[in-house]
């Protein structure tokens, strides 16, 4: 199970983009994430007639190491870590893996 998943918000803990806080929007593999507004590159693109597209300076997202960030917790305002937690339900008698904050024990919603 992934700590951190798409669409949770994230603090960058190390780098030029130190504090800055987003959303997830993608995991590239197992060990990077995608986050909003950290760690954008100008790269030069050459235009290209065959694709239709045109050249110039452009803004894209790289992604970055996943033990470079941290979850947001709202309810302290701080990043926290994650912990797995084991729930069982007595009616079905199966255990589900939920994600908690260490700070707090409380449930992450996703």
């Amino acid at each position: 199970m992934n700590k951190i998943r798409k669409g949770d918000q994230v603090i960058v803990l190390t780098g030029r983009d130190k504090g800055r806080r987003g959303a997830v929007l993608q995991r590239v593999d197992e060990e990077r994430v995608l986050v909003e507004g950290v760690n954008v590159v100008k790269k030069h693109v050459k235009p290209n007639p065959m694709k239709g597209t045109t050249g110039g300076v452009v803004d894209k997202t790289l992604s970055i190491h996943q033990s470079n960030v941290a979850i947001f917790n709202a309810a302290t305002g701080k990043a926290d870590r994650v912990g797995i937690k084991l729930l069982a339900d007595p009616k079905t008698n199966k255990t589900t893996r939920v994600r908690v904050f260490k700070s707090s024990g409380a449930e992450i919603k996703a």
